[in-house]
C-alpha cells in the first residue's frame, strides 16, 4: 500500500515523521510524494498555537474527504482527542506509538474498525530512530522529549509530558549510522534539548562523544534555553570545533515583568550575561531567538522594552509569535489580555526589526571566506548555509550535501552571494 505524510510544526515532528516513513518502508509500504496517489494519509499534527490546531484540523478534514485511510498523531491529537474522533479518523494516537503505526495499520486493515490509543503518562523515551534523513541535507536527531518548565502560556508540557531522554549509546550509534549514510551535519533536537541526560551523561557529554565520529563536520543544537547553557556547555562551545557558530536561544519577552508572568526561569540580566559569555568565546556567533508579543499584561511600554532589548542584544534573527491563548494554561486565565489588533501591530514592528538585524548580521560577513554546506541545487545555482546560519547563493551547480569554501561578496534579498574559493569539497 502507498502512504503519504503531512508534517506540521517543529523539528521534533519532522524527525518523527522521517522515522515513521522509514519504519513503514521497512514493512513494505511505499512512500509517495503526491497525496492523491496514496492509500494512507498520515498527519503529524501541531498544537503550539490556535493557528497550528486549526491548520491540523483543516488538514485532517481535507484528508477525510479524499476517502483514504487517515492516521492522525502528534500534539494536536493529544490536545483535542474528542474533536478528531468526531471527524472520523481511522487511527488516532497522540505522542506515543508513532513507531507502531505499521502494526496499527495491520490491525485496522483486519478489523476495519477505528483505533484510538492514548496514554496518560509517558514514563520512558520511545524507541524511534532514523538511518538516513531523506527530506533534509542536515539530519535531525531527536534526543529528548517532554518539558517540565510549564511556562504559563505553553500547552506543550501537557501534551508531550515529562522530560525523558534517548539512551546515550543509542543516540551515538544512530548518529554514526547517519554519518555513514552521508550526512555531514547533525542537528540535535528535542522539546527541551538542553535537559538531555542519560546514563550519567549530559548534552555536553553527548556532543563530545559524537564529535569523535569521522565524517561528521558540523554539530548544531536546534534550540537551547539560556538556563541550560551551564559551564559544561560553555566549555564545549569554546573547545569543540565541530559545534557550529550558531545558537537558537529563546528570549520570549524583553522585560522582567513579562518574563515573570510567563514563568520563565531567568531575569533579563541573567539572559544578557549569558549571551555576553557566549560572545566572549565566539565573537562571530549568530544568536537567533523566539519572542512572543501580546502576552497578557504586555503594555505598549513593555513591548517597547522588548524592542530595545532585541536591539541591544543584536540577535541575528527573531522568530516572532503573537500570543495564542491556550485553554487550561495559566496565561489564558489572566486578566489584561491584549487585543488581536495590538498583537498584529506589534508582530509587524518586531518582524521588521528582525529583518533589519538579519541584514546587519549578513553585511558584517561580506568579503569573508566561510564554509557552506550545499542543500539545494539547480542547473545554474546552488544554495546552502554557513555554520553560523547565513543563507548563501552560488551561481554554479555544485554537489548537494558537500561543504565548499566560499567568499561572500554581496547581499541580495535574503541571501549573501558567494564565489567559490576552493573547488575541493569536504
Amino acid at each position: 500500500m502507498k502512504f503519504h505524510i503531512i508534517t506540521l510544526g517543529c523539528k521534533v515532528n519532522t524527525y518523527e515523521s522521517e522515522a515513521i516513513k522509514e519504519n513503514l518502508e521497512k514493512e513494505n509500504y511505499t512512500y509517495v510524494t503526491d497525496e492523491a496517489m496514496a492509500d494512507i494519509l498520515i498527519i503529524n499534527t501541531c498544537s503550539v498555537t490556535n493557528m497550528a490546531d486549526n491548520k491540523s484540523k483543516k488538514m485532517v478534514s481535507h484528508a477525510k474527504r479524499l476517502n483514504k485511510i487517515v492516521v492522525v498523531c502528534g500534539c494536536s491529537s493529544e490536545n483535542n482527542r474528542e474533536m478528531y474522533q468526531k471527524l472520523g479518523v481511522d487511527i488516532l494516537i497522540g505522542n506515543r506509538d508513532k513507531n507502531q503505526i505499521s502494526h496499527l495499520l495491520e490491525e485496522y486493515l483486519k478489523k476495519k474498525a477505528p483505533i484510538v490509543k492514548f496514554y496518560e503518562e509517558f514514563s520512558c523515551f520511545e524507541q524511534i530512530q532514523v538511518d538516513k534523513f531523506t527530506s533534509h541535507t542536515r539530519a535531525f536527531v531527536k534526543i529528548e522529549d517532554g518539558c517540565n518548565n510549564y511556562c504559563s502560556y505553553c500547552i506543550i508540557p501537557y501534551v508531550r509530558k515529562t522530560i525523558r531522554s534517548k539512551d546515550f549509546l543509542t543516540a551515538v550509534n544512530e548518529i554514526k549510522t547517519l554519518v555513514k549514510n552521508g550526512h555531514k551535519e547533525i542537528v540535535l533536537t528535542g522539546i527541551l534539548t538542553g535537559s538531555y541526560y542519560s546514563n550519567g551523561k549530559n548534552l555536553a557529554d553527548l556532543i563530545t562523544e559524537i564529535s569523535k565520529i569521522d565524517g561528521l563536520e558540523r554539530i548544531r543544537i536546534s534550540s537551547i534555553e539560556v538556563t541550560e547553557l551551564n559551564e559544561d556547555m560553555l566549555k564545549v562551545i569554546r573547545d569543540n570545533k565541530k559545534v557550529v557558530n550558531h545558537f537558537h536561544i529563546p528570549l520570549q519577552a524583553g522585560s522582567d515583568e513579562i518574563l515573570k508572568r510567563m514563568n520563565r526561569k531567568y531575569t533579563l540580566k541573567e539572559f544578557k550575561d549569558k549571551i555576553e559569555k557566549i560572545r566572549a568565546i565566539k565573537p562571530d556567533v549568530s544568536i537567533t531567538t523566539d519572542v512572543i508579543v501580546g502576552h497578557p499584561y504586555e503594555t505598549e511600554d513593555l513591548f517597547l522594552k522588548t524592542i530595545e532589548t532585541c536591539k541591544e542584544i543584536q540577535f541575528a534573527k527573531i522568530h516572532v509569535f503573537p500570543y495564542s491563548k491556550r485553554n487550561n494554561t495559566p496565561s489564558a486565565k489572566m486578566p489584561n489580555q491584549v487585543s488581536d489588533a495590538d498583537k498584529k501591530k506589534r508582530s509587524r514592528i518586531l518582524n521588521a526589526l528582525s529583518e533589519d538585524l538579519q541584514q546587519e548580521f549578513y553585511k558584517k560577513h561580506i568579503n569573508q571566506e566561510l564554509d557552506v554546506l550545499i542543500e539545494d541545487v539547480s542547473d545554474k545555482e546552488s544554495i546552502g548555509f554557513t555554520g553560523n546560519y547565513i543563507k548563501v547563493k552560488i551561481f554554479k551547480k555544485l554537489e548537494r550535501n558537500h561543504i565548499y569554501k566560499v567568499k561572500l561578496t554581496e547581499l541580495q534579498n535574503e541571501f549573501l552571494i558567494g564565489e567559490l574559493v576552493d573547488t575541493k569539497i569536504k
